[in-house]
This record gives structure tokens, C-alpha cells and sequence, in this order.
């Protein structure tokens, strides 16, 4: 494993001398728009597994992506690497079908501590609620940013993260009513302590999350990358490609549903993805919005 090899998977050609907020928000702007979110290897026979040198191979080599265990992961080792304070944590995913936030801790964080102030730094989430900046650790402060405004909220301990959206328009009516669509215009998405955690903290999820009837990742083939403008997702058979702010306050979602011949190079082209085994896509109605 080598910071080399893993500066040309994201294309990032930058400083490495500086410790600094400016060189960490450019290298993980390249990590989220060269490395997707994605839970492929579930529907295509593979086992997704924690330990770093194999999620390096799989992300760096094999030119994958992986869900959040796995890019934060091997942020926080790159980011270590290059000299910054780095720690993870561990935060509970909001199900907004549920309105509750899940009783396992199945989201793994980066902190990022710079001249005595903490960041979140997470390159692990995917579609519109991915993050394009390290986020200030602050409660109750308004943090815009190119996917819409994000905020930290702090209670006896507990911060909570929460997103506002905005306006969508949907050339496509037929899509203007799908579950993809996130309705609410101020979406809570997770809450974590700062007690610091390690990967082994996260294996039992790891295995529960890829095999569990009751799991979001077994009802759902995901693989979403951030482009330069908005971010691209397919979720089964269906491709969303979302414009951030191309008019004012309004942001454009496009769908398309796919055939099964075209998903294989669908996903070669929008996601720089070539899988080893056949997928299976899978898309069984449930909470998860785009």
C-alpha cells in the first residue's frame, strides 16, 4: 500500500506539504468523485471485509468503491499518513421510515482535528447527503454547501447532523412520485458521540449489514458517485443523475429505468466500475432517498 498508488486511483495532483484545511478538503473532494458509494460485491457473490489491505486492493487496484467502513477508512489512513490528527467514530443512521434512529452503530466517521479545531470528515454516505467539505464540528451553525446546507447539533453529548434540501424539478413525471424522491425538505441523517472508535468496532455490523434480511444493503443494489455538479446513483434499474442548483434553489433530477443488458455498462461508463462477477440488481421498496 502506497499514497502514490492511491493519489492516481483519485486523480489528485496537489500539495502534500501543508496539513491544512485547504489540502484536506482537495483530497477528499477527489476521493468522493473518483471513489463511489456503492454495495455491488453484495449482489454479485462477494464478502465485503474491514481489513485495510484488502479494502485498499479492492478500492485503489481493483478501482471499486465501498460503503462507509471502507472509504473512511482508508481516508483516515491516508490522512494519517500524510501527517493529520485523525480518529474515527462511530454514528447511528436516521431511517426516516421509522422516524428513529438505528439501535446499531453501523456508520463510521473520520475527525479531523487542524490548529486545535475539529472537522467530520466523511467520505461514506453517498447521493445528495454526501458531504462536499470537511464539516466544523460547531452546534447549531448553518454549513452551506454545494449539495445544500448541512448542520451540527449538539445535546447532552450527542451530535446530530441534519441536511435542508432544495427545490427539485423532475423532467420525467412519471418519477415525480417515486420512493427515491426525499419529500421533507430538512432531513436528520445520523447521530454519533465523540468517543473514539476503531474498525474492530464495526465488524459485527459489517456481516449484518451484507447478509441481514432486515438490512437496507440486501434490499438494495447501490452505487452513487459525486461529479463536479450534482452526483450520479443506480439503484437497481433505475439511474438518477441530480444537477445541484441549476436554477435558483432548484436542483434537476433525471431518471431513466434501465434494461439488465444495460446496467453492466452503464456502470462501466457513469461509474468507472467493472465488476469480476455477474450482478444482480435488486431495488425492494423501502427508506432509502436519492
Amino acid at each position: 500500500m502506497n499514497l502514490e498508488e492511491y493519489f492516481a486511483r483519485t486523480g489528485y495532483e496537489g500539495s502534500l506539504e501543508k496539513q491544512d484545511l485547504e489540502t484536506l478538503t482537495d483530497i477528499f473532494q477527489h476521493h468522493i468523485r473518483a471513489v463511489p458509494f456503492e454495495n455491488l460485491g453484495i449482489h454479485c457473490g462477494e464478502k465485503i471485509t474491514l481489513e485495510l489491505e484488502h479494502v485498499y486492493n479492492k478500492i485503489v487496484r481493483r478501482k471499486r468503491g465501498g460503503w462507509c467502513m471502507e472509504n473512511n477508512q482508508l481516508l483516515g489512513w491516508v490522512l494519517k499518513c500524510l501527517g493529520y490528527d485523525t480518529s474515527f467514530l462511530g454514528a447511528y443512521v436516521f431511517n426516516p421510515h421509522r422516524n428513529a434512529y438505528a439501535t446499531i452503530m453501523t456508520h463510521l466517521l473520520v475527525k479531523v482535528v487542524i490548529d486545535g479545531k475539529a472537522y467530520v470528515v466523511d467520505g461514506g454516505f453517498g447521493v445528495s447527503y454526501q458531504m462536499w467539505q470537511p464539516m466544523e464540528l460547531v452546534s447549531g451553525k448553518d454549513q452551506p454547501q454545494a449539495p445544500g446546507i448541512f448542520r451540527f447539533t449538539e445535546k447532552n453529548a450527542i451530535w446530530y447532523l441534519e441536511k435542508m434540501r432544495r427545490k427539485q424539478y423532475i423532467p420525467n413525471q412519471n418519477f415525480s412520485n417515486s420512493d427515491l424522491l426525499e419529500k421533507k425538505e430538512c432531513r436528520k441523517v445520523y447521530m454519533f458521540s465523540l468517543e473514539p472508535r476503531t474498525v474492530e468496532d464495526f465488524h459485527f455490523q459489517c456481516m449484518y449489514l451484507q447478509t441481514s434480511p432486515d438490512s437496507l444493503f440486501t434490499k438494495k443494489s447501490i452505487c452513487t458517485l459525486q461529479t463536479t455538479d450534482g452526483f450520479r446513483a443506480l439503484i437497481g434499474w433505475t439511474l438518477t443523475e441530480t444537477t445541484y442548483n441549476y436554477k435558483e434553489n432548484m436542483d434537476l433530477v433525471e431518471f431513466v429505468t434501465l434494461e439488465d443488458e444495460e446496467v453492466e455498462k452503464t456502470l462501466k461508463e457513469k461509474f468507472n466500475i467493472t465488476l469480476d462477477r455477474k450482478l444482480v440488481p435488486i431495488n425492494v421498496k423501502g427508506f432509502y432517498t436519492i
